[in-house]
């Protein structure tokens, strides 16, 4: 057995709330999963992560407790989460022939102290060796390819599960920023209301993500498109199937779109004026899940007078963002929270 074979490698994770990746230093991404854990109460042990702990939400027996661990961009329930991440971490220890890596761990921009800590903690206690938190924004504007090192504006909105962060960089830090609870999983909820409401019909969440892939618009599209839903008819209690168009999409996530659209425009206002005529002439860019709802960037566009682009794979900015920066970790330790701490 070769000693030194066993290196320390280093890992990047976005913790997302719908979603979680991880980077691996040389190897790019080597995980994509939904952030779901399927714990065996009774014994306390995790019976499935990921895809398949995802199959279970909404279908568990009562010993066995499906959940999502992550609520709106942040640790709702600490145990979960802990177990989720040593989980995945001892997997890829083992599969990589990892030793004790270093992790950078993407974050929401609102986090508090105690947050912070907690997201520290699991780790370290999943085999890490050292544990750097960055703020998602900067992370997915690493992982959209913008400089962030240099003195000129760069405008970020990740649109993500849990929360849609905005924010303004320069020179390797966040000059004006905003967060708010309004992201990919609202937008669900408002379909299994809207269904509910105008349909009379009770369809799950997991239903509700698959209509907003598929048809979710902000704007109407050319040809309007529609799908077929299944769900429970709230009058006879039966199984029912119903259709849905792209323009009742649209209707029903009207609200949280305007929400969105709002913190865009008021991180403008926020804004000196010298970062926001670089912003002018370079673009707003969209990143996260949301960034994928047909329009989107069309309608940003034309509420802010801006160009508006969709970065490349949207859903992998920050875990990219992260792996990028532990490639360049010395140049880029200003835009990690922690390295103030963590001496």
């Amino acid at each position: 057995m070769k000693i030194f074979g066993f290196g320390s490698k280093d890992i990047g994770i976005d913790l997302g709330t719908a979603n979680l990746l991880v980077t691996l230093k040389g190897k790019g991404i080597i995980l994509n999963e939904p952030s779901v854990v399927a714990i065996d109460k009774k014994a306390q042990k995790i019976l499935a992560t990921g895809n398949e702990a995802k199959e279970m939400l909404g279908r568990t027996p009562a010993q066995i407790k499906a959940v999502r661990p992550m609520k709106d961009g942040v640790i709702a329930d600490f145990t979960g989460t802990q177990l989720m991440l040593k989980n995945i971490i001892r997997k890829i220890c083992q599969r990589y022939n990892v030793g004790k890596p270093r992790v950078v761990v993407g974050v929401p921009s609102g986090i508090t102290e105690v947050e912070e800590r907690a997201v520290e903690e699991a780790i370290l206690q999943a085999g890490a060796k050292e544990v750097y938190l960055m703020e998602e924004p900067m992370a997915a504007a690493i992982g959209a390819g913008l400089d962030v090192a240099e003195p000129s504006g760069n405008m970020i909105v990740d649109i993500g599960g849990g929360t849609t962060e905005v924010a303004v960089i320069s020179l390797g830090g966040i000059v004006v920023s905003n967060s708010i609870r309004v992201a990919g999983d609202e937008l669900d909820d408002e379909i299994v209301n809207y269904v509910k409401r105008e349909m009379n019909l009770a369809i799950g969440n997991t239903t509700a993500e698959q209509i907003k892939k598929e048809i979710g618009c902000a704007m109407p599209l050319v040809t309007d498109m529609t799908i077929e839903v299944s769900g429970r008819d709230l009058t006879t209690g039966l199984p029912q199937t119903v259709k849905i168009s792209s323009n009742q999409v649209e209707e029903a996530i009207k609200d949280s779109i305007e929400k969105l659209v709002e913190i865009i425009k008021q991180t403008l206002e926020r804004t000196p004026p010298e970062l926001a005529s670089d912003i002018m002439e370079k673009g707003i860019y969209l990143s996260g899940g949301g960034a994928l709802i047909k329009n989107l960037d069309k309608l940003v566009a034309q509420k802010t007078e801006m160009p508006v682009y969709i970065a490349d794979d949207p859903l992998e900015c920050v875990v990219k963002g992260t792996g990028k920066t532990l490639e360049d970790l010395e140049r880029l330790k200003t835009v990690l929270i922690n390295s103030r701490r963590s001496k």
